[in-house]
């Protein structure tokens, strides 16, 4: 029988590619995987509970905040401020940063930007839903409280970044730098169990991921993209497939495993894009690349963004690495 790795082993295991860490960051992950748990356990409830739909109000995007977006931030902060590790946090459900009070987490060294609740609108209709995270190291001093700079950081400054996926089965995928490693959740055994070490996204893939519903407002290149998405030249194995959920996580989770590219790019209505930097454009494109892939925003790589205030929205092109070059080469191409 094969040996079973838990998250909590698999993190300790790995401690030593940080040892100025000191057992902090492991921790701190320990507290992702707790908030984890208690949402999945919720969002298995829906339909039987009275937490889906709206709340009635809208977040700072100007996007209908659904009840079990709410319940995740809440969760997810509570359990990054019970332990000590954590200075604040920045959440696309939160207007301003939140830096917490209570010393002990004013002496921590990291801070934690999230999106609780990745395509919340999908649980009504019992589509995979996910969270997003993303962790850096303090730049203000410790021991004082969290500043916005803490949070404005470009993402390859940042130390860990993963996602939960709500699912079939639920996953916990996360990185440090140090490949991408994908943990199951086992319900009878209330642990997260190693099911994909050192996950590697295929070169090429034969997916495109867009709303294509939004076409007649998509720049010129991109129109030209899908096109050539859809063009029939055997040698070249097309034309691809178009898989579109609605859930970035979703999307991304299935392009990782099996090769393909995600796109949101700018829009008449959005015209810098409708993904936010800091919650998901970082985490997914420090995921991907550690994978083996590339994240663009169509101009330059994602993780060299400098942010320039905390719900900074960003065009997003990220998968396999030939077709993130292919739909930049048709960007490029209508610029010149």
């Amino acid at each position: 029988m094969t040996d079973i790795r838990t998250l909590g082993e698999f993190i300790v295991e790995k401690q030593s590619d940080f040892p100025h860490a000191s057992g902090e960051l492991s921790s701190l992950l320990g507290s992702i995987k707790l908030a984890a748990k208690i949402v999945n356990r919720e969002i298995n409830k829906a339909g039987l509970a009275d937490i889906t739909g709206s709340v009635g109000a809208e977040n700072i995007q100007g996007e209908e905040q659904q009840k079990l977006d709410l319940y995740a931030n809440d969760k997810f902060k509570a359990a990054l401020e019970a332990r000590d590790q954590v200075c604040g946090i920045a959440s696309e459900e939160e207007d301003l940063a939140v830096s917490f009070k209570r010393q002990l987490n004013r002496d921590a060294k990291y801070v934690v930007l999230m999106d609780p609740l990745d395509g919340s609108s999908n649980i009504d209709v019992n589509v995979s839903v996910g969270t997003i995270f993303s962790i850096y190291r303090r730049i203000s001093p410790v021991g004082s409280p969290a500043i916005d700079a803490d949070f404005l950081q470009p993402g390859h400054r940042q130390v860990a970044a993963g996602y939960v996926i709500y699912g079939s089965s639920t996953m916990l995928v996360y990185t440090t730098g140090n490949g991408v490693h994908g943990f199951t959740y086992d319900p009878s055994l209330g642990v997260f169990c190693l099911s994909h070490e050192n996950m590697q996204i295929p070169v090429d893939g034969n997916i495109y991921s867009i709303n294509e519903g939004n076409y007649i407002r998509f720049p010129l290149g991109v129109k030209k993209y899908i096109k050539y998405c859809q063009e029939y030249v055997p040698q070249d194995n097309r034309p691809y497939t178009s898989r579109y959920i609605g859930s970035l996580v979703a999307d991304f989770h299935r392009n990782l495993l099996k090769g393909g590219i995600y796109l949101y790019p700018s829009t008449a209505n959005y015209p810098n894009g409708k993904l936010r930097l800091l919650y998901e454009c970082n985490p997914m494109a420090l995921l991907i690349e550690q994978a083996g892939g590339r994240a663009t925003d169509g101009q330059q790589r994602i993780l060299d963004l400098v942010p320039t205030e905390l719900h900074q929205r960003v065009p997003f092109f990220v998968g396999s690495t030939n077709m993130v070059n292919k739909v930049e080469a048709f960007l490029h191409e209508i610029d010149e």
